[in-house]
Protein backbone atom coordinates (compact mmCIF):
# COMPACT_ATOMS: atom_id res chain seq x y z
CA UNK A 1 0.00 0.00 0.00
CA UNK A 2 1.62 3.14 -0.90
CA UNK A 3 1.42 6.57 1.44
CA UNK A 4 -1.02 8.06 -0.88
CA UNK A 5 -3.39 5.26 -0.43
CA UNK A 6 -2.66 5.28 3.35
CA UNK A 7 -2.91 8.85 3.97
CA UNK A 8 -6.34 8.60 1.99
CA UNK A 9 -7.71 5.80 4.40
CA UNK A 10 -6.72 7.70 7.40
CA UNK A 11 -8.89 10.76 6.15
CA UNK A 12 -11.76 8.35 5.18
CA UNK A 13 -11.47 6.74 8.82
CA UNK A 14 -11.49 9.66 10.55
CA UNK A 15 -14.15 11.41 9.23
CA UNK A 16 -16.40 8.07 8.90
CA UNK A 17 -15.91 8.36 13.13
CA UNK A 18 -16.67 11.76 13.26
CA UNK A 19 -19.35 11.90 11.19
CA UNK A 20 -21.10 8.93 12.53
CA UNK A 21 -20.78 10.18 16.27
CA UNK A 22 -22.31 13.80 15.49
CA UNK A 23 -24.76 11.88 13.28
CA UNK A 24 -26.07 9.52 16.18
CA UNK A 25 -25.33 10.83 19.53
CA UNK A 26 -24.55 14.96 19.34
CA UNK A 27 -27.31 16.32 16.82
CA UNK A 28 -30.02 13.43 17.10
CA UNK A 29 -31.39 15.59 19.95
CA UNK A 30 -31.13 19.11 17.71
CA UNK A 31 -32.41 18.13 14.45
CA UNK A 32 -35.65 16.29 13.46
CA UNK A 33 -35.35 16.18 10.02
CA UNK A 34 -32.56 13.21 8.71
CA UNK A 35 -30.95 14.89 5.92
CA UNK A 36 -30.68 18.77 7.91
CA UNK A 37 -29.35 16.40 10.40
CA UNK A 38 -26.97 14.57 8.24
CA UNK A 39 -25.58 18.32 6.31
CA UNK A 40 -25.09 19.75 9.37
CA UNK A 41 -23.05 16.90 10.46
CA UNK A 42 -21.09 16.64 7.73
CA UNK A 43 -20.06 20.42 7.61
CA UNK A 44 -18.97 20.03 11.09
CA UNK A 45 -16.65 16.84 10.99
CA UNK A 46 -15.30 18.35 7.34
CA UNK A 47 -14.38 21.18 9.59
CA UNK A 48 -13.20 19.21 12.94
CA UNK A 49 -11.80 16.32 10.88
CA UNK A 50 -7.65 16.04 10.68
CA UNK A 51 -5.98 15.90 7.76
CA UNK A 52 -3.48 13.96 6.23
CA UNK A 53 -1.44 14.35 3.23
CA UNK A 54 2.54 12.75 1.98
CA UNK A 55 5.08 15.13 2.16
CA UNK A 56 7.95 14.90 -0.31
CA UNK A 57 11.18 16.09 0.30
CA UNK A 58 14.98 15.23 0.42
CA UNK A 59 14.91 12.58 2.68
CA UNK A 60 12.10 10.63 0.93
CA UNK A 61 8.04 10.34 1.45
CA UNK A 62 6.13 10.88 4.53
CA UNK A 63 2.46 10.91 5.90
CA UNK A 64 2.01 14.49 7.95
CA UNK A 65 -1.23 15.34 9.76
CA UNK A 66 -2.52 18.95 10.17
CA UNK A 67 -5.49 19.51 12.42
CA UNK A 68 -7.71 22.26 13.80
CA UNK A 69 -6.87 21.79 17.22
CA UNK A 70 -3.01 21.86 17.17
CA UNK A 71 -0.59 24.64 15.77
CA UNK A 72 2.10 22.31 14.32
CA UNK A 73 2.05 19.82 11.65
CA UNK A 74 2.40 16.00 13.21
CA UNK A 75 4.77 13.75 11.00
CA UNK A 76 3.63 10.09 11.30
Amino acid sequence: MTLKNKALLYNFLCFAILFFVFRFFVLDYLYENRIVKSIVSALITMIIAPKFAVLKNKEGSRIVMKWLFSKSIKKL
